[in-house]
């Protein structure tokens, strides 16, 4: 399986123009998956609930119907970040569209700092999607902090782990080393690059394995999209050793939840 990231300098309160940059990247892409940052579609600093509203769309837009067709044409999956409208509520989501054309969305659990003024928090819990070439799971950018977020993807048989971000803290990417390795599962962390407001995104996008190493790795300024190949069954093997398996060892009675 062929996975990437697609690590972008998003045009602030620009839908249209991110819209069509996501195809153009999509329409070059080798990648199974793709992933690509969060909120990639209308920038990450909105000043307030109703401008974020109007820069919002419902799962079923029309507007994702050619990243539709792209993933159906070149039997490809991709996730991105999203503002989602739903009712009277805003939700800081992201889309996986599979190969199939089947949308899946996910609503960001862990909301950071402002996003707690503008967005509702995330209903949906985590979930895995079975696409043609692995199990894969999502989570948004500060969910990583909460250890509970990758172990539980894993628990559901997640193999890859699609995470798109706007990381501002500088050691997201190296703690995804962790993640990875705590729960034998491959992640592909796609970040922003470039500044918003007084925001700096901190780039270094990530394609991390099983045993924490880093497959791929973008750089800290500038827009790239990288690709890896990996093997999704190895993510099934949660033996650490003869005696030891990583979800069997677990002993849960002695665990504060």
């Amino acid at each position: 399986m062929r996975v990437g990231f697609f690590q972008m300098d998003v045009e602030y309160e620009n839908v249209q123009l991110n819209l069509e940059k996501l195809k153009g990247v999509l329409g070059k892409s080798s990648a199974d998956l793709l992933v690509c940052p969060e909120l990639c579609l209308s920038g990450y600093e909105i000043s307030n609930r109703r401008k974020l509203k109007a820069l919002s769309q419902e799962r079923e837009s029309s507007l994702f119907d050619p990243i539709e067709a792209l993933c159906i044409t070149r039997e490809m999956s991709v996730v991105f970040g999203f503002s989602e409208k739903y009712k009277n509520k805003i939700y800081n989501s992201s889309m996986l569209i599979d190969e199939r054309g089947r949308r899946f969305v996910y609503r960001k659990t862990h909301l950071f700092l402002n996003e707690k003024k503008l967005f509702d928090r995330g209903d949906t819990g985590f979930f895995v999607v079975k696409t043609q070439k692995a199990r894969v799971g999502m989570m948004i950018c500060f969910d990583w902090f909460f250890p509970e977020s990758a172990r539980t993807l894993a628990l559901m048989k997640a193999e890859v782990i699609a995470h798109p971000s706007n990381l501002v803290m500088p050691y997201c990417q190296d703690a995804m080393k962790t993640r990875c390795l705590e729960n034998r599962v491959f992640a592909v962390t796609a970040n922003r690059v470039g500044e918003e407001k007084n925001t700096k995104f901190t780039g270094k996008s990530r394609i991390t394995d099983i045993k924490g190493n880093v497959l791929a790795s973008g750089k800290e300024k500038g827009e790239s999209v990288m690709e890896a190949d990996l093997k999704p069954a190895l993510a099934r093997e949660k033996r650490i050793s003869g005696m030891n398996d990583l979800f069997k060892d677990r002993r849960r009675k002695y665990y504060v939840l």
